[in-house]
């Protein structure tokens, strides 16, 4: 069974350009959930707080299937996206950048933005080390023997590799799934009586 394998940032990474007077701080981090990445935004707002805007874009997931981006009251499309341009040129997921702008007093019109920023998070994730992780999606349950024959239907059904059973008391078992199933899985188990749950996501 494979693992899922992906690209993210080893560390934080900070990186600048500058055009026209403004200056456009950026800065990478790697996350794992929106709750990080929550309260990054909110210490970078209030560390720059006499900054223009604070624009970012970020992606999570080993599928990358979760991503979002912030104009901060640039044009919109000229800040956020040409952020997640970069995070996606160079195939990196559970990564936050953020481009803190301080206005020079020239405009630089929608192109020059989308440069800047493009350019400000490019430099930041250049001087980052960029490194290859890998997850697995491992299940533990535990559950009566009357309910036996229904959990491991259900796990061969969904195809999941036996890792370790102990069935001496109460029947305990840990499972690994395959990519994306976890969600499916534990709906599919939470319809049967008396099983206890527990999910865990190790990154290798």
């Amino acid at each position: 069974m494979k693992k899922v394998s992906y690209q993210t940032i080893k560390n934080p990474s900070q990186g600048l350009f500058k055009d026209r007077g403004s200056k456009f701080l950026s800065f990478a981090f790697p996350v794992s959930n929106e709750d990080e990445i929550k309260k990054i935004l909110d210490k970078l707002r209030a560390e720059y707080h006499d900054a223009r805007h604070h624009c970012f874009a970020w992606r999570l997931g080993p599928e990358k299937e979760h991503f979002r981006t912030g104009d901060d009251g640039e044009p919109s499309g000229t800040a956020g996206k040409p952020v997640l341009g970069q995070i996606q040129k160079n195939d990196l997921t559970n990564i936050l950048i953020v481009v803190v702008r301080y206005f020079g007093g020239t405009l630089l019109g929608t192109g020059g933005l989308v440069n800047a920023y493009r350019s400000a998070a490019a430099d930041a994730i250049m001087k980052s080390k960029i490194i290859t992780r890998a997850t697995e999606e491992i299940l533990e349950l535990k559950f009566p023997y009357s309910s036996m024959s229904q959990v491991m239907k259900v796990l061969k059904e969904e195809q999941a590799e036996q890792l370790e059973q102990d069935f001496k008391t109460d029947c305990k078992i840990r499972v690994r799934l395959l990519p994306g199933k976890m969600e499916k899985v534990v709906g599919r188990m939470e319809n049967i009586e008396s099983v206890e749950i527990n999910k865990l996501s190790i990154i290798c």
